[in-house]
Order: C-alpha cells, then sequence, then structure tokens
C-alpha cells in the first residue's frame, strides 16, 4: 500500500494540469479507486483532490511570481478555464489573489510533495477478526449529517437523543442477526472522507433479509461479503476513532485486505453510565487485497 500511495503522489506530479483517472491508476497498481482515496485520506490528513489543488496552486505560485507569462496562460497550463477559476482556487490556497502576489511576491502557502513511508508502528496489537457474513438488511431512522473527524459528532447524538427511549427498545427487540445490539451505522462516505462532506447515518438494528421490518423504518440492504471487526476499548469516543484511525495507518498496510464498498458499522458492546468509557466493534466492509 506504501508503494501504491507514493506512486500515486508521483503520478499526480506529473499530471498537474490534468484530471487524473484515479480509479485506473488504482487498477495498475493492483486495488481499488476507492480504497486507494480511503488510505491517503487517512494517511495524508487530507483528501487527494484537496492534495492536488495545493500542489498544483503551489506550482502555479512560482509562475505568478516570475512574472514571464499572463495570468491566462498560467491558468490554463494548470488546468483552469478562465483566469476567475484560477483566481478562486490560488486565493483559497494562498490567501491573496495572482496579481497581488505577482507585484508583492506574497503571501506563499507551499504543499511539499508527500512522501509516505513505512514507520515502526504496532506495539500494541489490535483485537480482529474476519467474518464472512450473508446478505443482510439495516433498519432504524437515518438521517444526513456532516463528516466530524474528531470528537462527538453534535448532529449524530442530536438524532440518537431525538428517539424516545421506547424506541429504542423497539429496536432491540427487532435485531435478529449480527452485528448485534443497536447500531451506528455510516454509509454514502464521501471516498475521499472529507471533513464536512455528507454521510447517512442510521441508528437502528441488523435483521435477516426474510425479516419483516415496520413500514416507518428507513433501511440499508447490505450484500453478502467479507468484514473486518475491530474490537476496542477505553474512553469513548476517542478510543474508537484512535481504533478506526489505527486501520489505516497499521491494520490494512500490514494485511492482505482492502476496504470495499459498504456501510461501517459500530456496535457498542458494553459502556459506563454516563457513556464516557465503551466497549465497542468497528465492522469494516473488506475484500482480500
Amino acid at each position: 500500500m506504501i508503494s501504491a500511495l507514493n506512486r500515486l503522489v508521483d503520478l499526480v506530479e506529473e499530471h498537474l494540469g490534468e484530471e487524473l483517472d484515479v480509479d485506473a491508476v488504482a487498477r495498475a497498481l493492483g486495488t481499488t479507486g476507492y480504497h486507494l482515496r480511503r488510505m491517503f485520506s487517512s494517511l495524508a490528513g487530507m483528501p487527494l483532490s484537496e492534495y492536488v489543488r495545493r500542489r498544483r496552486m503551489t506550482v502555479a505560485a512560482a509562475d505568478v511570481v516570475r512574472g514571464e507569462d499572463d495570468l491566462l496562460d498560467i491558468a490554463v497550463r494548470h488546468g483552469y478555464g478562465s483566469s476567475e477559476a484560477f483566481g478562486r482556487a490560488f486565493r483559497a490556497v494562498h490567501g491573496a489573489n495572482p496579481g497581488d502576489v505577482r507585484r508583492v511576491g506574497g503571501p506563499l502557502r507551499a504543499q511539499p510533495q508527500l512522501r509516505f513511508r513505512l514507520t515502526v508502528e504496532g506495539s500494541t496489537p489490535m483485537d480482529t477478526r474476519i467474518v464472512d457474513r450473508p446478505a443482510f438488511r439495516l433498519v432504524g431512522h437515518a438521517t444526513r449529517v456532516p463528516l466530524i473527524h474528531h470528537g462527538v459528532n453534535p448532529h449524530i447524538q442530536e438524532h440518537i437523543t431525538a428517539l424516545p427511549p421506547e424506541e429504542h427498545v423497539r429496536l432491540k427487540a427487532l435485531g435478529d442477526t449480527e452485528p448485534q445490539g443497536l447500531l451506528q451505522v455510516c454509509d454514502d462516505l464521501d471516498p475521499d472522507s472529507t471533513e464536512g462532506s455528507e454521510l447517512t447515518y442510521l441508528h437502528g438494528v441488523a435483521v435477516t433479509r426474510d425479516t419483516p421490518a415496520p413500514d416507518d423504518l428507513d433501511g440499508i440492504d447490505v450484500p453478502a461479503g467479507r468484514w473486518a471487526v475491530f474490537r476496542t476499548a477505553g474512553a469513548y469516543p476517542q478510543a474508537l476513532q484512535t481504533t478506526w484511525a489505527a486501520t489505516a495507518t497499521e491494520w490494512f498496510p500490514s494485511n492482505p485486505w482492502r476496504l470495499r464498498p459498504g456501510p461501517s458499522i459500530v456496535t457498542v458492546l458494553d459502556r459506563a453510565d454516563d457513556f464516557s468509557t465503551a466497549t465497542c466493534e468497528l465492522w469494516l466492509p473488506v475484500e482480500p487485497g
């Protein structure tokens, strides 16, 4: 995976003024565009699209400061159809207009070229199992929320607390297959994992495909496939978020599995009364890498 990410970075650099076909690159590297984007954003701390934009504007800034070409020529060279579109992208990265930067030489915010390196990690074993599951359904109450990387997501919290206590009891009684218990389900996630991008959050349970579900519940059909199940315990949600990050930095690079499209699922096995600590399982859909 590390070599695939570095090759991706090299190709970005070779094609800064063009749209890079990430899916085609991924196929050539023996993986999928979905997995490559998810691993890039997890390890780089930014979506691939944002990295490309920052690198493009870093290189473009040198052309602007040199002053040898007019701004429209520079815009076209770096993949923009107009000086206005180029100016918007330039301001978003550097915080100043190209014309102002040309006059005074700054300010400039450079994005160095990334290079991924393998470091010695994993001193703490990850409690993981691979589960082969037939098709099932997730049923419950769904809503659209923005992605938040750190801390409690207030939009999800509001969605859950709006449900009356008796609804939690009804849902738990309906669940009849793994993952067991009340589930926190994230689906339709942007492969770049861009903070603020929308996803579908469902608070509900897992049922077999033949289990009848009440009409007032939302549903997600989950096809048959394999799942990597990570068990985590400690401060909530920090321990869970740390484990989630470690799947990208430690587990996937050292195991012959890759992410496949599908919902991610968290089930809380045990928790403190105030939810300050919890034991959870994180279910991620995987396929052989």
